[in-house]
């Protein structure tokens, strides 16, 4: 038995566990809450694609004539061919049953429909991949058949990474919502909700919260709670997360609390704390919660406790969910997208809220977004350890809106300080702070790959979105990550308020340069999308947009508009992603921008070695007084010599230190050299850092021109492999 019972319905990620129930689990242990969580999403995923769920799909098709086009013709008729490998090719996915792999590369072992058309363009997208790989993506097209037949012939709603997601995208009025909730169970409701009894009779809650991170779960969530309501009245019900806090901040039909109890907004501990005492000791204080009281919708915040600091929030918990079943996909040829779909990783959040704040796109108005409070990094270490332990997985995704580079660089330095392995990305802003000792720093801790909004490739643009930053500090930036093969993912966007049809081409010359530089390794293009909680939305007025409102009874977030442009952006959507995903592949730089639409654009003004030439300027080093510097490297091998020179005799010290991959040799006067040797010692990551006054200082000491050492080929020698300047 348990107090509460965290649900996060389907469906979010296949690979990993959405980590909103985990965040709250790991608060609640440090209350002494008892709590269960499940992500539902995976469980009903697990159970539809066994050999026997599928034998009753493809009959249930058959008898209710639904097997209409050619494609769900051809997979029925296969049927057999489908059925066989099943659940072979699901463990496979799980990483069960790894010499599997040989047998799906085998030309003709798995039968093919829609989904492999495009087999030979996505064996062209990923090279000569190893059969793990490979396999990996043909068992994926092959799900995603039996997901075009369950589409077609079962349920028009149902996708991996969301369910019925039309239902909750812009959704300002509950009516087709509740209309379908009146409906007979589908096939994927009466799984969910067989799982979901299931799990109720085993833990016998008093409170069940559903975590809600994106459109793709609303519906599921009203329909397992109409179905607590209707089988278990005594139990109540809650709804918190993403989708609630951007988009039920303004709810006014009370036909939704026909199927939940309480709403919360924003951070959820102090809430669902405060909910827990509602429901077990009828205390009557809220914090940030919408209820039905008298018949009428009420938002209590009337709790004076103060939301709980990050520290103080505890680890995340893992515990109960399914992770050693969560399935491995890679879908399409983006290598940053592999990222999200591939692998199982730990999440966990470096500081909350953004500490740059101030995108004019972006929801920067909501407390997820404005109140800013990074955690320590020794904590967040503790945390990843803790998180080792419970899950044996060592890879983290640190899911920040922007990840600090102070915090980054602290964070890194407590990695190598503690001697961990691990592999960890995140999302940046390319601000100019990411400099090459720091990208190099970042990469010896384990980050992979960073991810960051370019938005729209366009000075002017970017001062309007007030980005903080310039398509030339970008490229240096990415050029930064590049070298320190840290792999780079850019957000980019088309269509915001008062963009021209010259600067999106001009943008996507931008982008063309800086792939054909080696800088971007990833993108994807977005369109603007107005949201009505962001600078934009808040003061359209100054963006030269008509916003079309309408009356807000249910969801509000994204809001119809007319750009003053007058310009229909959507008709660049297909050149824009064709183009990139040849860029991603390093080709077709040399087609011009026009042969990529299929109406006129006007040629680009930006000048064709534009990006080459903002790298060519990078600004000359200067190092602060206050600049940590750090040693990455081993201790060198020591061999001492003497040299004569018109009577003189100078002894020398020459200094051979090895890699991983390669050794190298520096000679210096063996005073200095013994200098240096002490000084390598005394700033690993392991010691206190000095700073490059302190250093300075103590050279001085014993020697004269500092900088003529600094700055001699030994120290440039070091600085290349591994003597840091933070």
């Amino acid at each position: 038995m348990k107090d509460l019972l965290l649900i996060t319905p389907p469906f979010t990620q296949l690979n990993t566990p959405y980590p909103g129930t985990a965040y709250l689990k790991g608060f609640l242990n440090t209350k002494e809450i008892s709590a269960f969580q499940m992500d539902l999403g995976i469980e009903v995923i697990l159970e539809l694609f066994t050999k026997s769920t599928f034998q009753e799909i493809f009959e249930l098709a058959y008898e209710n004539d639904r097997i209409q086009t050619e494609n769900c013709q051809r997979i029925y008729a296969l049927k057999d061919h489908y059925l066989k490998p099943l659940e072979d090719i699901i463990l496979f996915l799980q990483g069960k049953n790894q010499t599997f792999a040989r047998q799906l590369c085998t030309d003709g072992f798995l039968p093919q429909a829609s989904r492999f058309e495009q087999l030979d363009d996505m064996d062209w997208a990923f090279g000569s991949m190893g059969h793990q790989d490979k396999a990996k993506h043909l068992a994926t097209l092959f799900i995603e058949d039996l997901s075009d037949f369950i589409v077609e012939c079962i349920d028009p709603d149902f996708g991996f990474s969301r369910y019925a997601e039309r239902l909750g995208q812009s959704a300002n009025s509950f009516d087709e919502l509740y209309d379908n909730l009146q409906d007979d169970y589908t096939y994927i409701d009466q799984i969910t909700l067989e799982l979901l009894e299931a799990q109720i009779k085993k833990t016998k809650p008093k409170l069940i919260c559903f975590s809600v991170p994106f459109p793709g779960n609303l519906y599921s969530a009203f329909r397992c709670a109409q179905f607590i309501k209707v089988n278990y009245p005594d139990i109540k019900v809650a709804m918190g997360g993403g989708f609630p806090n951007t988009e039920l901040r303004s709810v006014s039909d009370v036909r939704v609390f026909e199927f939940f109890d309480y709403i919360t907004l924003d951070d959820g501990e102090l809430p669902i704390e405060l909910l827990h005492k509602a429901v077990v000791n009828n205390e009557t204080n809220f914090k940030r919660t919408f209820l039905l009281e008298n018949g009428k919708i009420v938002y209590k915040n009337n709790s004076t406790q103060a939301d709980y600091k990050q520290q103080d929030v505890g680890t995340p918990d893992y515990s109960d969910l399914l992770l050693e079943d969560y399935i491995s996909v890679i879908e399409i040829a983006n290598p940053m997208h592999s990222l999200w779909s591939d692998g199982r990783w730990n999440k966990l959040t470096m500081a909350h809220g953004c500490y740059w704040g101030k995108c004019t796109f972006c929801d920067i108005s909501l407390d997820y977004i404005k109140i800013y409070e990074p955690v320590a990094a020794r904590l967040l270490v503790d945390r990843m350890e803790t998180l080792i332990a419970q899950t044996g997985e060592t890879g983290f995704h640190f899911v920040d809106e922007a990840a600090p580079p102070s915090l980054m660089k602290a964070l890194a330095l407590e990695i190598i300080k503690r001697n961990l392995s691990v592999t960890w990305w995140t999302n940046i802003r390319f601000e100019k702070n990411f400099t090459q000792d720091l990208c190099t720093l970042l990469k010896a801790s384990g980050c992979i790959a960073v991810s960051g909004g370019l938005e729209v490739a366009s000075d002017r643009l970017l001062a309007l979105i007030d980005k903080g930053v310039t398509v030339e500090q970008v490229a240096r930036v990415t050029r930064h990550f590049t070298e320190a093969n840290i792999m780079v993912h850019s957000y980019l966007m088309y269509g915001y308020p008062t963009q021209t049809v010259q600067e999106t081409v001009d943008s996507l010359e931008m982008v063309r340069q800086l792939f054909e530089m080696g800088i971007l390794q990833s993108g994807f293009w977005h369109q603007f999308a107005l949201t009505a909680h962001s600078p934009v939305g808040l003061h359209p007025e100054n963006y030269g947009i008509s916003p079309h409102y309408k009356t807000i009874t249910f969801a509000n977030n994204d809001v119809d508009f007319t750009d003053s442009t007058g310009i229909n952006h959507s008709e660049f959507s297909f050149g824009l992603k064709k183009s990139l995903f040849n860029f991603m592949h390093g080709i077709g730089f040399e087609i011009p921008l026009q042969d990529w639409f299929d109406f006129d654009v006007p040629e680009t003004q930006i000048a064709p070695d534009f990006i080459y030439t903002c790298l060519a300027e990078d600004s000359a080093f200067n190092i602060k007084p206050t600049a940590k510097i750090v040693w990455l490297g081993k201790m060198p091998l020591l061999y001492e010599f003497s040299k004569t020179k018109k009577g003189q005799t100078k002894t020398f010290l020459e200094l051979t230190f090895h890699t991983p991959a390669e050794s190298f040799v520096i000679t210096t006067e063996k005073d200095k050299g013994h200098w240096l040797l002490d000084l390598l010692e005394t700033i690993t990551p392991q010691e206190k850092p000095q700073s490059f006054k302190q250093i300075k200082t103590s050279f001085e000491t014993q020697f004269e021109d500092f900088e003529l050492f600094w700055y001699s080929k030994p120290i440039n020698t070091l600085r290349d492999h591994g003597l840091l300047v933070l």
